[in-house]
């Protein structure tokens, strides 16, 4: 479980955990093929891990969009000030060059407690599926230029919410020393 611990009254520092499957479930989907049976096919020469993950577009006025972004990398530690979420349908983020990085979510509601953060460090193969209204943080690039395709939805609607969390100060994200 990420820890947070008071630096001072008004400044908590999040540290990482390594993305499971257990640990991330209230808050979407782990997109990996570890631990799933692939099924041929194309006659015998690919294998198809099939739904790892499920695309929520709200509805019949939505439709699944698929994008890729270019992510530059963060500095840790990182001033975290902000958290948005997608009221109206899921948001999948699945990295194309197998570099690690970091994942900031809090439980689902009208605003968010910087107590409630939880912080993840992916493999750089594990991708992950937001559940739909589940507050996170922007994306989270680590240690190199990293691209991702994002599958979301499309259609009518404002689609994602903003809020500022914590004071002036905010909350740090850290990584362990172990983690680097």
């Amino acid at each position: 479980m990420s820890t947070l611990s008071e630096a001072r009254p008004a400044r908590l520092r999040l540290r990482a955990q390594p993305l499971t499957a257990e640990a991330f479930a209230e808050f979407g989907e782990v997109i990996d093929s570890a631990g799933h049976t692939p099924l041929l096919i194309n006659d015998g020469m690919t294998e198809r891990y099939h739904a790892l993950a499920r695309v929520d577009t709200g509805g019949s006025e939505g439709h699944a969009l698929i994008n890729l972004f270019h992510a530059r990398p963060y500095a840790l530690p990182l001033q975290l000030t902000s958290m948005e979420r997608h009221p109206l349908g899921s948001q999948a983020f699945m990295p194309l060059d197998a570099q690690p990085f970091i994942v900031v979510v809090a439980p689902l509601g009208e605003q968010v407690a910087p107590g409630d953060l939880r912080a993840f460090i992916t493999n750089g193969r594990q991708g992950v599926n937001y559940r739909r209204g589940v507050w996170h943080h922007s994306l989270i690039a680590l240690n190199a230029p990293a691209r991702f395709i994002v599958v979301d939805r499309g259609g009518p609607g404002d689609n994602c919410d903003v809020v500022p969390i914590g004071d002036a100060e905010g909350v740090v994200l850290e990584l362990d020393s172990a983690q680097d």
